[in-house]
């Protein structure tokens, strides 16, 4: 399979540096944000970070159906906080609160929907610029 632009190759590697890129922003929304905006726009990032991923996996997937699923995964993953579990896996693990969190917060089901529409959103756009090349 070749690397020319919409393939899925091509689409993986976007979404891989995509998913790398938002690591980043996110680390650095933290340590250069304080506040109530540092964890908005952790939470938004969380789930940009899902949309990009759920593309590498599936390359076809389609703008929407990448967003809806991040955004699923996402609120499955604020709810589950709701159970005290990812709590308790908080304290005996560094990459747990990074994964799961560890306290519900409602508004942070709004952020996700953010990071999803923008996800979405950019997923979309590099889709079509792809096809207008090919």
């Amino acid at each position: 399979m070749t690397a020319g632009a919409g393939t899925p190759l091509a689409t993986r590697s976007a979404a891989g540096a995509a998913a790398a890129l938002t690591v980043a922003a996110g680390l650095g929304a933290r340590s250069a944000a304080t506040g109530a905006w540092a964890g908005y726009a952790g939470d938004a990032l969380y789930t940009v970070l899902v949309v990009a991923l759920v593309v590498l996996v599936a390359p076809r997937t389609r703008p929407v159906a990448a967003a809806g699923a991040a955004l699923a995964f996402s609120c499955a993953v604020e709810l589950f906080q709701l159970t005290g579990v990812p709590a308790a896996l908080a304290a005996h693990s560094r990459l747990a609160p990074l994964v799961l969190g560890t306290s519900f917060h409602a508004p942070d089901l709004l952020w996700y929907a953010v990071g999803a529409a923008a996800g979405g959103a950019v997923h979309a756009f590099c889709r079509a610029a792809c096809r207008r090349r090919a």
